[in-house]
């Protein structure tokens, strides 16, 4: 089960520099139920996702470059291309902070995972992260692909 809340932030004056990054490369096969393709650096991962907002459940499956490369071909929409920095916060909880490149460049959202929706509701985000869009459809990834560019998203 995937518990998690997401955020529109506002990065400027922060460095993230001294954080871990991975480069990501994801495409959807199918949006309904969400089956995505992903590249994270080296390593290729093929993912369900069930429907839902805040809590849904997700598997994830190894795949290799060759079965990548073959799916590419075979995505719905657009391959979202960003850079994921692993972002230590508060009470021992990491922040995905994914900055989005070609044709959503200019989109900044933080995930942040959670062990249970209890924890999720308890959590106070930092003054940077300025509006939630957790439960605002078009923030998901499935719904970006299907954009041609980030301003064409109606905040």
């Amino acid at each position: 089960m995937e518990i998690e809340r997401k955020y529109l932030v506002d990065i400027k004056g922060l460095n993230f520099n001294p954080y871990d990054f991975k480069s990501l490369e994801q495409g959807y096969i199918c949006t309904d139920p969400v089956i995505r393709i992903r590249r994270e650096n080296d390593n290729y991962i093929l993912t369900y996702k069930s429907k839902g907002l805040l809590a849904r459940n997700e598997i994830n499956e190894s795949i290799t470059e060759e079965t990548f490369l073959n799916l590419k071909d075979k995505i719905d929409y657009h391959m979202i291309t960003k850079k994921r920095y692993l972002v230590p916060l508060d009470n021992g909880l990491m922040g995905e902070l994914d900055i989005f490149e070609g044709a959503l460049k200019g989109l900044i959202l933080m995930e942040v995972e959670f062990d249970s929706v209890e924890a999720s509701k308890a959590f106070v985000p930092p003054s940077w992260f300025i509006q939630e869009v957790t439960f605002d459809s078009k923030y998901q990834n499935n719904q970006l692909a299907k954009l041609n560019a980030f301003n064409t998203l109606s905040l």
